[in-house]
């Protein structure tokens, strides 16, 4: 092993520990009192570090929340990463129920309604939302061309759109799905519903999908 890169590494590990510990506090706070009732200074309070400690991390108050850098690119990534001959929709697909399943695990499903009335309640935050969606379509849009040449960009835009599309009705499926203060056996119900949903909705996806790739204009 190199002497030098073990060093390097425990800093990196420190700081990455650091981001999470002040995006907890930062999520605790803005669920319980809201978002634009809380300072990054009572962050920073809370967290034990100073202000430009946050700052360093997170360059606005709203990457407190949307903390998860370059998230927004996972979709257009999971069709880059898919292997030939896998179809664009199943990887989207296979993508949004690992999420689905990873939230469960780290415990984040269980906190959802609340983490998403959080965001719903402060026009900031869906601002924020909204230019993260819009990025998303244009990363994805350009993904699916790169994937399949059949589709003209005017198509590609239009498979994007519906995807955040679908998006929105799948978390509007959470809240269905979801009761607030869930039990384990809930979460696991909810997320047996929520893979029923999920397939329905790809399906739909994946029908307009191949139209779209058989227009040339």
């Amino acid at each position: 092993m190199d002497a030098t890169a073990e060093p390097g590494g425990r800093r990196e590990r420190k700081k990455q520990l650091t981001r999470w510990a002040i995006s907890n506090v930062a999520t605790e706070l803005f669920m319980e009192r809201g978002f634009d009732a809380v300072t990054v200074a009572e962050v920073a309070a809370a967290a034990d570090v100073a202000v430009q400690t946050v700052f360093n991390h997170f360059p606005t108050k709203e990457d407190l929340v949307f903390d998860e850098t370059g998230w927004w690119a996972g979709p257009a990534e999971a069709i880059r990463e898919a292997p030939a001959g896998v179809d664009v929709i199943e990887a989207l697909r296979l993508r949004y129920l690992a999420q689905i399943r990873n939230q469960l695990a780290v415990g984040h499903l269980a906190t959802w309604r609340q983490f998403n009335s959080t965001i719903e309640s402060s026009p900031a935050l869906l601002a924020r939302r909204r230019r993260i969606a819009e990025e998303m379509e244009v990363l994805l849009a350009e993904a699916l061309q790169e994937r399949d040449g059949r589709l003209s960009d005017r198509m590609a835009r239009l498979i994007a759109a519906q995807y955040a599309a679908a998006q929105k009705v799948l978390e509007g499926e959470l809240a269905r799905f979801v009761p607030v203060d869930p039990s384990p056996e809930q979460l696991e119900e909810a997320v047996a519903g929520l893979e029923q949903a999920i397939d329905e909705v790809f399906a739909v996806l994946a029908r307009g999908f191949e139209l779209a790739a058989r227009s040339k204009h």
